[in-house]
């Protein structure tokens, strides 16, 4: 697969992955009642604990790697709903929990994709 229907496909799985980011985000709004943006951080992290997988076992996946990794995970998590949501905290004056929100995310999601790598090398 490549030129335009790889581009075609990595469009599709972004379509798929953005709608899952909203339905999850919506799910977890409505069942779980906490003043801190949990959807985001459970989409970010599972994004990233699931591309760290798909990353290490790249060479085997092909083409499918590009559109799982850019386009289903890419617009499955979303940096920029969190870097909002963490900027909304702080302007409100929650500052703890803004900071848990930014560097909180940003280490458990790097632990995330840390274990995905590690968990696809063992599969791979």
């Amino acid at each position: 697969m490549t030129g335009i229907w790889l581009a075609l496909a990595v469009a599709l799985a972004g379509g798929v992955g953005a709608a899952c980011r909203m339905t999850l985000d919506g799910v977890i709004k409505e069942r779980v009642r906490v003043p801190y943006p949990l959807g985001t951080t459970v989409i970010n992290v599972s994004g990233s604990l699931v591309l760290g997988f798909v990353t290490a076992m790249a060479a085997g996946l092909g083409p499918w790697a590009v559109v799982l990794g850019t386009g289903l995970l890419g617009g499955y998590t979303t940096f920029s709903t969190a870097s909002y949501e963490t900027v909304r905290l702080a302007q409100e004056g929650r500052w703890r929990v803004a900071v848990a929100n930014g560097f909180g995310m940003l280490v458990v999601a790097l632990a995330a994709a840390a274990l995905g790598l590690w968990l696809g090398g063992l599969a791979a």
